[in-house]
């Protein structure tokens, strides 16, 4: 499991941030991020979580194995079926690193609104 930081890096710090990357990479899988989404709603056994998928137990495992090393979700084992939980906390990280960007995407927005405006009020009107 990668612990969390309770400092984050400037994005583009030459220093990696082993948090943001292993929560992006885990994020970068859709199966997993499928197998996230289904954890919001609760606990899950891995059977549950490899049932959408038709993939064996063993497969599951190391998509969840991803999971964990990325702190997203935690494993309990009762004998042996293992309950899946959802731990949101390392999701904290990757939406701070996006939300340096939001004001770029906010200028953009508003270049863009204004461009449609302009464009509209440029229009004869029928």
């Amino acid at each position: 499991m990668v612990a969390h930081r309770s400092r984050l890096q400037a994005p583009g710090a030459a220093d990696a941030d082993p948090v943001l990357d292993a929560v992006f990479g885990a994020l970068a899988d859709p199966t997993r991020r499928a197998m996230l989404h289904r954890l919001g709603a609760g606990t899950r056994t891995v059977g549950e979580l490899a049932q959408p998928f038709a993939m064996s137990l063993a497969a599951a495992s190391k998509h969840i194995r991803v999971l964990e090393r990325a702190g997203l979700v935690r494993r309990e084992i009762d004998g042996r079926t293992h309950r899946v939980r959802l731990d949101p906390l390392p999701l904290h990280a990757g939406v701070e690193w996006l939300r340096h960007y939001e004001h770029f995407w906010n200028a953009r927005l508003n270049a863009l609104a204004a461009l449609l405006e302009t464009e509209d009020s440029a229009s004869p009107r029928r």
